[in-house]
This record gives C-alpha cells, structure tokens and sequence, in this order.
C-alpha cells in the first residue's frame, strides 16, 4: 500500500514539495502533464496555487486531482537523496 499525501505546498515553477505519511518527503515536478485534459486548467500559476491534500491525495479548486500512487511514484524522493552516503576514493 502506497503513503497518504500528508502536505503539499506549491512552488513558483510549477513544482509541489509534497510529504508523506511515512515520513518521507519529495517533489513532484507537473510540467509534462499540463497540456492534458484537466491539467490545462492549472496551467497559471494562481489556478496552480491553490492546492490541498485531500483524501490521501492532492486535488486543486479547478478540479484536477492526482492519483495517490502516481503522486509517491513520480516524486523525486527527498529523503533517498539526502541520505545517500558518498562515494569513498578507496
């Protein structure tokens, strides 16, 4: 079973920062999905805006709204990133 959407806050460049039930946080970048269907009516940065999370997901006052398991898949975990290790030269 997939995390529930816990928060989401919308960024300037069409980006949402989104955190998840399980702790982990991400960002999912909604760019190549704003040509389509419903996802035209986001497409200026006031309709954008104005997100929320509801029922374990997050949907906008346009009407568009995205599939919980789509939104853990495409996010960029911030988590795994920062807790990558680097490299040692040895």
């Amino acid at each position: 079973m997939y995390p529930s959407v816990t928060g989401v806050v919308p960024r300037d460049d069409f980006m949402l920062d989104i955190i998840f039930s399980n702790g982990e946080c991400g960002v999912l970048d909604m760019k190549p999905y704003l040509g389509f269907g419903v996802f035209k009516r986001i497409r200026d940065c006031k309709n954008f805006g104005k997100v929320s999370v509801a029922f374990d997901t997050i949907e906008w006052e346009a009407g568009a709204d995205l599939d919980p398991e789509f939104v853990y898949d495409k996010c960029k975990k911030k988590s795994a990133l920062q807790n990558a290790q680097p490299k040692s030269g040895h």
